[in-house]
């Protein structure tokens, strides 16, 4: 009953206040279907390709005012068949509010965003909302935002715990449990940029505090605390586009691991040839632990749409490849508008680790990436295709071996994505 209890909610203060602000009301439908035969890691010689049809779908409120704004956003993330029929509830319960914030006008510039957010700077790099994934990511968070002119600065506080608790403020009375790929327990953050004409740079600097636990694995021992610092700049005049990030990190990592050296290094170039063909060419070096027992020289992007980066077939830092070898990820690609509604993208990326794996080699592979896009009214399509072809080097990382592997690797996919527009009244 609880998802049905917003759904009303929603709609009652739709219906109450619309006429007296600024109110939107829209939505999301995105199903895609997937093809997987060795999607995210080579898939074995005689194990069946993975298929399977999943859907998005978002109901979006917002309501703005002179001092305040609301938005809330509900979601659902639909497995075709999760639920038998008639089954009276949802099986993996993937009901969720996605957003819910309220947004403060504090004058001379000054905001104050509170509640759960989607939290995006730049590319998309170390922070970001994977809008590739079902899910997606949020935050719970509370940020003060600045804004004037081509300057802005936003320093972000982040809490997470288990549950309330009514006594305890101390790292054994706010145990948060949750792991995985760095589930942090606090964040702070601060991020600057500045805009010129042509030019643009950013500084993010970022602390993330993990929870630890007392030999038993079971009684919370305070945090360890990680820090992500560096910039964004960005370049583009005329027909050509230029960006780089440079971030380092230490600390420590989840596990008390001590991070020493890890950086992150790229430079992309973009040059569009014609008003349909755009050029790109670029790397990406991401360092790889190289460090004693205890120790770590490896760089892990956080909580980036990491999809973005180093091929759409996943298999580098989505959920894997932490604590490992890093990567040198060398790449060009060509974007072709077929027409006023279509467009072709082809992308090669060549993959080597910064640290040599424990044979002494280096090379991973190369993948291909190909994705067709088609704007309809009112909707749009793509469909998208991407082989790897490993190198021995990438089944060694993967802990297989060639022989073992089916000869082709392979992943397909069809998305469709419908956003409607039910209400807008500043319109």
């Amino acid at each position: 009953m609880k998802k049905y209890q917003y759904l009303i909610l929603c709609l009652f203060l739709f219906i109450a206040n619309y006429t007296f602000a600024q109110f939107t009301l829209d939505g999301e439908f995105r199903p895609r279907t997937e093809y997987r035969h060795g999607f995210g890691s080579p898939i074995a010689e005689d194990t069946d390709a993975g298929f399977g049809i999943a859907t998005r779908a978002r109901l979006n409120f917002g309501y703005n005012t002179e001092n305040y704004k609301f938005y809330i956003s509900l979601q659902d993330v639909l497995t075709w068949g999760e639920n038998r029929q008639l089954l009276p509830a949802d099986a993996n319960n993937s009901f969720a509010v996605f957003e819910a914030w309220g947004e403060l006008n504090l004058g001379k510039g000054f905001t104050t965003k509170i509640g759960r957010q989607t939290i995006d700077y730049d590319d998309q790099r170390i922070l970001g909302s994977v809008g590739w994934a079902q899910q997606a990511r949020n935050h719970d968070a509370a940020l003060l935002k600045y804004k004037k002119d081509n300057f802005l600065l936003d320093v972000g506080l982040t809490f997470n715990q288990d549950k309330a608790n009514l006594s305890g403020f101390s790292s054994v009375g706010t145990e948060y449990s949750t792991t995985g790929f760095f589930s942090y327990k606090t964040m702070q953050y601060l991020y600057a940029k500045q805009s010129w004409d042509t030019f643009s740079g950013s500084l993010l600097v970022l602390n993330n505090g993990f929870q630890e636990y007392e030999d038993d694995a079971t009684t919370p021992d305070g945090t360890s605390s990680l820090v992500t610092i560096g910039t964004h700049l960005a370049y583009k005049k005329g027909k050509l586009g230029v960006s780089s990030n440079l971030f380092l990190q230490t600390g420590k990592r989840q596990g008390e691991i001590d991070v020493k050296g890890a950086y992150l290094a790229s430079l992309d170039l973009n040059y569009k040839t014609s008003n349909k063909v755009t050029l790109g060419a670029g790397f990406e070096l991401i360092s790889g632990n190289d460090a004693d027992a205890g120790e770590t020289g490896a760089f892990f992007p956080l909580y980036g749409t990491n999809h973005k980066f180093n091929g759409f077939m996943d298999y580098f830092y989505v959920g894997n490849h932490a604590n490992s070898v890093g990567l040198l990820d060398v790449h060009i690609s060509a974007n072709f508008k077929l027409n006023d509604t279509s467009s072709l993208m082809i992308k090669a990326l060549n993959f080597s680790g910064e640290q040599e794996l424990a044979s002494g080699d280096k090379s991973l592979g190369t993948e291909l990436d190909l994705v067709f896009s088609k704007k309809f009214k009112g909707y749009g399509l793509a469909v998208g295709y991407s082989q790897m072809f490993a190198n021995d080097g990438m089944y060694e990382l993967k802990g297989t071996t060639k022989d073992a592997s089916a000869g082709s690797q392979n992943w397909a996919w069809a998305m469709l994505t419908i956003k409607p527009k039910f209400l807008n009244t500043t319109k």
